[in-house]
């Protein structure tokens, strides 16, 4: 039997009983959802000690971050796409390699040049890791545990996400073997062997039966298409949106009309498209999509928060990431009853994740506001649990209805939902604080413009509640199917 039927065949049998190995596995698997989301966000607080050292520019510092998050958004369909394609633990463990490499280059950086390099081959082979992690859950595990696994990803999100903020104070200001700024890179490497290793030992193999070859026009199609609108949303705001960078933003529906008719007269001609376009044709897909889009836009809070604690409270930055604790322990305390929620709820555990986020951010709100002294813990709190229940349920929403030979197609597509929300969110709402703010040095400036922009981010949560309620309920339908 060939290596591809092997794993076909492998794949028929992980339906129904899931890997006996799965629960090894995850924790590797989940290392791998773990590192693109912590150096995404590690990477700010040691902003200040990259310019010291390297003396570089305030546009070098710039392309440090957008280097790797227009990178990382662009090409997570392709990666999922190369994983059903060639194999995922094989596409994993090179995501894994390359990435630990790819640290090593920035931790080691004796340039700007080369740190944005280096920045820029992370986001490459990540997105080549990313995207297997919820590929491989969606086929080693069986549909009775995917609920209790995608609660345990969410937690490695949002557990992620915190200690970016709080880690890499902590490995800037300890200076561990004489390091600053290069322990933020650096440290991914213990953690990326010991990945590497666990999947050897732990991880099977899966694949897209009757695989393929990539699509390679529609992989430049939709890169031109997501860099069009990627690395404005990104630069954007830093660089004053000059003339150009409007161009390339009008741009992007054109390119994007362009990659959907070649997609569609590769399907005609019985070719293998890159995106599958029949899949925005299932309700719960395309409602799940445009779910993601408009949760994850609430990243500019991260943003806004920080501003508003450091430039409106002259918090330290380590302080600044400690504020954010409530919202985190809410976030990791919630994801781990979110299976139960999702399971008890079906889709209507989506609308009572945004509700909390809807109530959680509005006391957050009122609090800056002074409305009500001492509420903003509980308000970031709330918005936690919130989060918590959200993350896994879009992505269930999303993935779950999904054939498993577009397992890696879905989960791209799902994770570069988050990435452009997440740019689309620091470039409207956070351009809404900062133009609010405009030359404002005070605390009620701040406390204003953070009030206002957060309103906007409450208002396109309420939105996201509303669209879930389209979702179509599995149960509902099955109790009503004949026999």
């Amino acid at each position: 039997m060939s290596a591809e039927a092997g794993a076909v065949a492998r794949e028929s049998v992980l339906q129904a009983d899931g890997d006996p190995r799965r629960w090894f596995a995850l924790p590797v698997l989940l290392t791998g959802a773990f590192l693109p989301v912590l150096d995404f966000n590690v990477v700010n607080l040691a902003l200040p000690a990259i310019r010291q050292t390297l003396s570089a520019t305030s546009s070098d510092l710039q392309f440090v971050i957008s280097a790797y998050a227009a990178t990382y958004a662009v090409f997570l369909i392709t990666g999922g796409r190369l994983g059903d394609w060639l194999g995922r633990k094989r596409m994993f463990m090179l995501g894994v390699a390359g990435f630990t490499i790819a640290s090593v280059l920035c931790g080691t950086a004796w340039s700007p040049a080369i740190l944005i390099a280096g920045r820029s081959l992370q986001g490459l082979t990540a997105t080549v890791m990313a995207p297997q992690v919820l590929a491989s859950i969606r086929v080693l595990f069986p549909a009775s545990e995917q609920g209790k696994a995608l609660g345990l990803y969410g937690a490695t999100f949002g557990f992620a996400n915190i200690a970016g903020q709080i880690f890499g104070g902590v490995l800037v200001s300890s200076h561990p073997f004489g390091f600053t700024w290069q322990a933020i890179f650096l440290v991914n490497v213990p953690i990326g062997l010991a990945a590497f290793i666990g999947s050897l030992l732990f991880l099977g193999d899966s694949r897209a039966d009757h695989a393929h070859k990539l699509d390679i026009g529609g992989v430049a199609l939709l890169s031109a298409t997501l860099g069009l609108l990627v690395y404005p949303l990104v630069e954007g705001w830093e660089m004053g949106w000059p003339f150009w960078l409007v161009a390339m933003l009008v741009a992007s529906p054109v390119a994007l009309a362009a990659f959907i008719r070649f997609e569609k007269r590769l399907m005609d001609r019985g070719g293998s498209p890159l995106v599958d376009l029949s899949l925005f044709r299932e309700r719960g897909f395309a409602i799940g999509v445009a779910m993601a889009l408009v949760f994850y836009m609430h990243a500019a809070f991260y943003l806004m928060f920080s501003v508003y604690l450091q430039g409106g409270l002259h918090l330290t930055p380590l302080d600044a990431g400690l504020r954010t604790l409530p919202f985190g322990i809410g976030y990791f305390m919630a994801s781990f009853a979110a299976a139960g929620v999702m399971r008890r709820l079906g889709p209507r555990a989506l609308t009572l994740g945004f509700i909390g986020q809807v109530l959680g951010f509005s006391v957050v709100i009122f609090a800056v506001a002074g409305a009500l002294q001492g509420w903003l813990e509980i308000g970031l709190s709330v918005a936690g649990l919130g989060f918590g229940i959200l993350t896994p349920s879009v992505i269930k929403a999303v993935i779950s209805g999904v054939d498993q030979r577009h397992a890696g197609l879905a989960s791209g597509i799902v994770i570069s939902t988050f990435q452009i929300g997440a740019a689309l969110g620091v470039a409207i709402v956070g351009g809404v604080f900062f133009s609010i703010l405009g030359a404002g040095q005070d605390l009620a400036a701040y406390a204003d413009a953070f009030a206002i922009a957060l309103g906007c981010n409450v208002a396109l949560l309420a939105l996201g509640g509303v669209l879930s309620l389209w979702l179509p309920d599995d149960k509902r339908a099955a109790a009503r199917r004949p026999g």
